[in-house]
This record gives structure tokens, C-alpha cells and sequence, in this order.
């Protein structure tokens, strides 16, 4: 099925125009360079289990930080308040 889908993608590279071709390869190079970046880490984290050095690799749980938005506060500002308390 691979084989296909590449061909079924050369074929239509004719039908594009210089601007896309330029695009897609640009977009190929992005998504190369992940897997192998991707690729090197795993390969350096399973050495580092075969090693012996760690027993498991842990991967944090990445969540995305939201849009913050600032609160109005009345009176004096904490850095104020902190320059009185320690006179």
C-alpha cells in the first residue's frame, strides 16, 4: 500500500506548480528532521536503559499553558510592601 500512495504522490508532483513543490519540500524537511530528532532520543534513551544507568525513561505529560490574564489589584504593590516589612 505504501508503494502506491508514493506513486499516487509522484504523479501528482507534475500537476504542481514551482511555489508548492518548494512549499512541500519545505514541509518534508520539517517533518524529517522531527523523526530523526525523534529517532535519536530513542535510541539514546534505550542505550541508557541497555547501560544499565536507568531502569525506566519517564516522560512528563506536557499540558499547554493558557491564555493567563492579569488581575486588578488595589494598594500598594507587592514589592512595596515586601521594601516596608523588612525596615
Amino acid at each position: 500500500m505504501a508503494v502506491t500512495t508514493l506513486n499516487q504522490i509522484i504523479k501528482q508532483l507534475d500537476t504542481l506548480e514551482i511555489e508548492e513543490i518548494k512549499e512541500l519540500n519545505q514541509i518534508i524537511q520539517k517533518y524529517l528532521t522531527k523523526r530523526e530528532e525523534a529517532l535519536n532520543k530513542s535510541a539514546f534513551h534505550q542505550a541508557l536503559i541497555n547501560s544499565g544507568l536507568v531502569k525506566q525513561i519517564k516522560h512528563p505529560a506536557y499540558q499547554p499553558i493558557g491564555e493567563r490574564n492579569l488581575i486588578q489589584v488595589e494598594g500598594k504593590s507587592v514589592s512595596e510592601t515586601i521594601i516596608e516589612e523588612r525596615r
